[in-house]
Formats: C-alpha cells, sequence, structure tokens
C-alpha cells in the first residue's frame, strides 16, 4: 500500500470565512457620494463598505488569515461563492423608473426654488432601456476583475498561472453571473500578464438558482401571498406613509399620485446611478436619512422573508449547494495516496443574492432573536449593531482548508477580525441525500454556523429513506452556535446526535 502524503501529526482544518460587511455604516464624506448612500442594501456600491478600495482596489486585509504565531500552516484549497457583479434594474424596474421620470416631468411643481427638482424636469434623461433588463454593468465587470486580483493577493499559491487548468468555475445561466464569471478569469489572467484571455467554465443551475428547483420553496414562499404579509403591511404602514407623503410634498405632487413603488423607484434610482455611472443622482435629494432608513428597512423585511430566515424552507432550498461545497472541502482534505493527483487549488462559484442568502441563513448566520417585522421598526433600528446579511455588490464567501502542523485552530472572520476557537482533532460527519427530497427536506439535521464557537458533529447515516438512498462524507471541522432539530422526510435517533461546544457559556 502506498503511502498517504498527509503526515500523521498534522490535522486539516477547514476555515470559514464570510467577508460580509454592514450596509449601515457611514458613508465617504466626498461631495459626489450621496449622504443617503450607506442604505441602498443589496444595491450598494461595494466602495461604501470598503472605502479603502478607493485608494487601492487591491488592497487586502491579510491579518485575517493569520494563524497564530506557533503555528506554520499553509492553504490547501480555497472555495469562493460570489454574487454577481452591479447589474443595470430589471424590465420591472425600468419600467417603473419611466412611469415615475413621465410623472414627475408631467405633474410636479414647476419653477421650483429647489435645483436639483430643476435638474431632474429639464436635464435628467430617462436613458435606462428595457434591453438592459439586469445585465452586468461596465463597473460590475470591473468589481469582478478588482475581487480576482484581491483573491490572488491573498493565495498566490492557490490563484496561480500553473493552476488556472484545475482551478473550477462554475456560475448560473443569468446573463449577469456568465459576464461575472468570465471577468473574474479576465481579472486572474490580467494578474498574470496574459494579452489573450482563455474562458473556461460549467453552467450549473441546480446549484446556483437552487431556489427555483425546490418544490417547498416555490410554492411555500414564491407563490404563497402571506409569505410576505409582513412586506405588505410595512409598505402600507405608518412609516412608509409618512415617506410617500414627504417626498410627494417635495416633488409638488398630490398624494395620491405617488405610490409606495413609485418612491421606492425613486430610491432605486439615485442608487442605479452611483453604482452604473458613479453619479451623485439628482434623484437622491428626494430623501433625508430618515427616509433611507426606512425604505432600507422595508428592503431588509424582504429579504429575511422571502431568502433568509423568515421561513424554514429559504436556507433548506440551498441544501445542494451546502453539499456540493462541503463535498468539496471534504475532497481537498482527504488524505491520499502520492500517487494520487492533488485537489483542486480553488473552485470559484458565481450566482445571486438569491443564491447566497439561504445558504448564509442555512449556516445559522445573521440570525435575530427577535425577527423583523411591520411593527417593529424601531426598536430593530435602535440595536448596534443590526445582525442582517446584507449583500451588496461582490460579496461572497469564503471557505479555506489549511494544513497546519500540530495546531487544531479553527480561523473564522466574520464581519470583522478573525476570531480562533479549538476545534475537536476528529473529523464531523454530515448527512446528506443522493437526490433532492420533495420540499426540500435534504438534511437529517440542520447544521448552525456563527461566530460563538459552537461544533456541531453530525452522525454517520447508513440506509435508506423511503425511496432516497443515503450517503455520508466528512468534513474537517464545523462550526455552530444552535441545536438543529430533525427535518421532515429523514429521522436521526437522538441518542446518535453529537453536539461539542469547545468554548464559551452554554447557549441553545
Amino acid at each position: 500500500m502506498s503511502p498517504v502524503s498527509l503526515p500523521a501529526n498534522r490535522l486539516l482544518v477547514a476555515a470559514l470565512s464570510l467577508l460580509l460587511t454592514r450596509l449601515s455604516c457611514s458613508s465617504l464624506s466626498v461631495p459626489d457620494i450621496p449622504h443617503i448612500a450607506a442604505y441602498f442594501g443589496t444595491k450598494t456600491r461595494y466602495e461604501e463598505v470598503n472605502p479603502h478600495l478607493l485608494r487601492d482596489v487591491f488592497s487586502v486585509n491579510a491579518s485575517v488569515l493569520k494563524p497564530p504565531p506557533t503555528e506554520r500552516c499553509s492553504p490547501v484549497h480555497l472555495t469562493a461563492v460570489i454574487r454577481h457583479g452591479s447589474r443595470y434594474p430589471t424590465v420591472k424596474n425600468i419600467r417603473r423608473i419611466q412611469k415615475l421620470s413621465e410623472l414627475v416631468r408631467r405633474e410636479a411643481s414647476r419653477g421650483s426654488a429647489e435645483g436639483w427638482l430643476q435638474d431632474i424636469q429639464s436635464r435628467w434623461e430617462m436613458w435606462y432601456t428595457e434591453d438592459m433588463d439586469g445585465q452586468l454593468v461596465m463597473k460590475g465587470r470591473e468589481d469582478l476583475r478588482q475581487l480576482a486580483g484581491r483573491l490572488s493577493v491573498l493565495f498566490p499559491s492557490l490563484l496561480s498561472e500553473e493552476n488556472l487548468r484545475r482551478i473550477s468555475f462554475l456560475s448560473s445561466s443569468k446573463h449577469r453571473c456568465v459576464s461575472s464569471v468570465e471577468a473574474f478569469q479576465e481579472g486572474l489572467q490580467r494578474r498574470w500578464g496574459r494579452s489573450e484571455v482563455e474562458y473556461g467554465h460549467e453552467v450549473d443551475d441546480e446549484l446556483m438558482r437552487f431556489f427555483e428547483r425546490c418544490r417547498g420553496y416555490v410554492e411555500g414562499v414564491e407563490k404563497n401571498r402571506t409569505a410576505l404579509q409582513e412586506v405588505e403591511k410595512f409598505k402600507h404602514g405608518e412609516e412608509m406613509e409618512g415617506v410617500r407623503r414627504r417626498t410627494a410634498e417635495r416633488l409638488g405632487l398630490p398624494h395620491h399620485r405617488l405610490t409606495p413603488d413609485l418612491v421606492e423607484a425613486a430610491f432605486f434610482l439615485c442608487s442605479y446611478e452611483l453604482s452604473i455611472k458613479s453619479l451623485h443622482s439628482p434623484w437622491c435629494f428626494l430623501f433625508d436619512e430618515s427616509d433611507a432608513k426606512v425604505l432600507e428597512y422595508k428592503s431588509d423585511l424582504k429579504q429575511y422573508w422571502k431568502r433568509s430566515h423568515g421561513h424554514v424552507i429559504s436556507s433548506l432550498s440551498s441544501c445542494p449547494l451546502f453539499h456540493h461545497v462541503f463535498r468539496t472541502l471534504d475532497k481537498a482534505g482527504r488524505p491520499r495516496r502520492a500517487t494520487e493527483a492533488s485537489p483542486e487549488p480553488a473552485s470559484i462559484l458565481v450566482g445571486h443574492a438569491e443564491t447566497l442568502l439561504p445558504l448564509l441563513s442555512l449556516l445559522g448566520l445573521y440570525k435575530d432573536k427577535t425577527p423583523p417585522t411591520a411593527s417593529n421598526y424601531h426598536s430593530q433600528h435602535s440595536k448596534k449593531p443590526r445582525p442582517r446579511p446584507d449583500v451588496q455588490s461582490e460579496t461572497r464567501m469564503r471557505q479555506l482548508f489549511f494544513r497546519f502542523g500540530n495546531g487544531r485552530v479553527l480561523q473564522e472572520g466574520v464581519s470583522g477580525p478573525a476570531r480562533l476557537f479549538h476545534t475537536p482533532p476528529t473529523s464531523s460527519s454530515f448527512c446528506t441525500t443522493a437526490s433532492e427530497a420533495p420540499g426540500c427536506s435534504c438534511l437529517s439535521t440542520r447544521p448552525r454556523f456563527d461566530s460563538q464557537g459552537w461544533s456541531l458533529r453530525m452522525p454517520r447515516c447508513t440506509g435508506t429513506s423511503g425511496p432516497r438512498t443515503a450517503t455520508c462524507w466528512t468534513a474537517a471541522t464545523s462550526t455552530g452556535s444552535a441545536r438543529g432539530g430533525p427535518v421532515a422526510g429523514r429521522q436521526t435517533p437522538n441518542s446518535e446526535r453529537k453536539w461539542v461546544k469547545p468554548q464559551g457559556p452554554d447557549q441553545t
């Protein structure tokens, strides 16, 4: 038998780094940046939450990856799940913008002393056309090129020219995602000094658009009129009504002529002009900071109740992607014989906000103790910081495998400095099914991951569950915060479930 290449005194550890940042941080004090730029939610420019990139687009914070000084380690594999770059509005929003611009030109007050209103009526042109329909803009393409450059600075041994043909690239079929994965490859190859770019990627909607294929999600959330009732209540509630009334007054329009959808269209216009053209649009002056916070919260409610923790099925719909990511990490981390090929150095997956948010929710991240609702806007905004997963352009989830000497350390960086946790020296087992279950009940126990340092060990599976064959695989380590109950369709005896808490106060 050939010897394996992983020494016995070494431990392979998975490091999970979710570099997501809160969007309600202060905007740069630069005249060309709107005063409400920090409240655009999923339409926020990456520079607003990472202002150091305005000085150097390839600036990175390598400190989040540093192991303890007594450890020697090297990266083995990188998996990055990335949202597409900045895009044009979809057809639905373009039509709303068209309707808004016609209304303002036709019925808004003339001769106003407000210069921004004169600019809207006489100088601003409706340049959005329906054929743009969510396509990637040049700024979004450049975002992905620069992201590729930053990751290659952080992981030069993995994202190297020699490894190009061994790096896997997966994308959603949507044109903005395909264009983004191409731009990422351009960024890598330009970094290496190549004049001609070679493209090579696969389209996989089962992984990157799993939400369309999960019957439980489609029927229970997407097509369920009551699933977003909190969003609808807030949309027609006191706070939104106040924003609508103030906006109509600033435009000199009768209140009934300006619907909540048109108010939101004006807010989106401000964000689009900034993210696409880096312009401070005159539409931005329609809103003060309190208005922007209300509109941001309305967007937060939609993300929460449609794609995040609001409904369990939303997170469970991401099981296929969750399994794929950890199978990839498991394959990279297995001991191998000297004659076996090395694992792929990196896996780059490009999808949507709808791809990332359910996955983050399945990992148990950014879950409020008190769910956001239409009636608790003020109490939610009093929290500092608010635990919410904003998914602005270029948001990504990175998972890393490091090979350590004798250490047993999980390094995790979530929205800030890395935190270190000691983990058991044994592998954790995760149970999956060979095919998706009806309603997406594809986990026997829901894994939960957060910054509290919990380790969740799941039992090995044997046999079958109904018509589905159960399969098992292992990942080196995992962290979680809560004890997830069994999911319908799969039963695991309580005696086989083990939760290991390495340190910190007891929580559930």
